[in-house]
């Protein structure tokens, strides 16, 4: 986590204030919607507590980030290196949707933030605009065109007002709806990756329960029975840890199939009903422009 110096007079420092707020309010609501983490007594405190710890090791890049950096890089060459033998033809499907969703989500992102930019541009020009024909109105001799310019100057700012909402609606509607599902995306990717290094867990242990009883064969066979018990030991001990390791594939395996059933589930509802939302705002503005219009022409009649 980084610090951040906000200013108070500056429109860009507001705007990420409000996108921060907004972002930490969808996060909370997401968590008190999960039948889990609303039970977990950390989000509880969060929620409940009055004063919180202040926030440590909020360097630009600390020794431990460094450190995590690193150990993210490692994962990366193992994620190339590894070969998963699925058995469980779903866990592969599902990871290539998950990568292509993401994929197509940002491109959407990455078009939706061009839209965002032209609605601003648009207002800005727009506000330019009225503001001339408001000095070119008031500079005018003749009485009937002051005042034709003076009612399209006040259109002019009516409509440069309702692109700058309609922008504000399209980063928070539907830009931050995509960014946040880029990021839950990704966390998906990670469940499906911490379920394979739970597999890679369980066969490399296999591996050493393998060596562990060679190495009993040969024991017996050169007749070193000072050795023999501590190998037994040795076998019983990774047996153990093979058995274990087995049941924490199985359970991660079952959990990460409920969890991303679940996500569909909440991702397609978050959609329609985020979608909805933006089509309304669209369809207002259309409304808006148009009584604006209509009032003009009424007047200028």
């Amino acid at each position: 986590m980084t610090k951040v110096k906000v200013g108070k007079e500056d429109s860009s420092s507001v705007e990420f204030v409000e996108r921060r707020r907004a972002a930490l309010e969808r996060y909370l609501q997401r968590v008190v919607n999960h039948p889990s983490l609303l039970q977990d007594p950390d989000v509880r405190d969060f929620l409940e507590k009055e004063e919180l710890p202040r926030a440590v090791g909020t360097q630009t890049l600390s020794g431990a980030g460094f450190l995590k950096m690193i150990n993210r890089a490692t994962e990366a060459v193992n994620k190339m290196t590894i070969k998963m033998n699925e058995s469980d033809i779903w866990f592969e499907e599902k990871l290539q949707e998950v990568e292509s969703e993401e994929q197509q989500l940002r491109k959407l992102h990455v078009v939706v933030e061009t839209l965002v930019n032209h609605r601003k541009e648009l207002s800005s020009n727009t506000a330019i605009f009225a503001k001339s024909v408001a000095m070119l109105g008031s500079a005018e001799d003749n009485t009937a065109l002051s005042r034709a310019l003076s009612q399209l100057a006040e259109l002019e700012d009516k409509i440069e007002h309702l692109y700058q909402e309609q922008a504000g609606n399209d980063f928070f509607i539907l830009g931050e709806l995509l960014s946040d599902y880029i990021r839950l995306l990704s966390a998906v990717r990670g469940s499906f990756d911490q379920r394979m290094k739970t597999w890679q867990r369980w066969q490399d242990a296999q591996n050493i329960l393998q060596k562990k009883r060679e190495n009993e064969a040969k024991l017996l066979w050169a007749n070193k029975p000072d050795k023999l018990q501590q190998a037994k030991d040795e076998i019983a001990e990774w047996d153990s840890k093979v058995s274990q390791y087995e049941r924490d594939f199985e359970r991660i395996s079952a959990t990460v199939r409920k969890e991303v059933l679940r996500f569909e589930k909440e991702k397609n509802k978050d959609f329609k009903s985020q979608l909805v939302k933006y089509l309304e705002t669209l369809l207002h503005l259309q409304q808006q422009v148009s009584c604006a219009l209509l009032r003009c022409t009424i007047r200028s009649v």
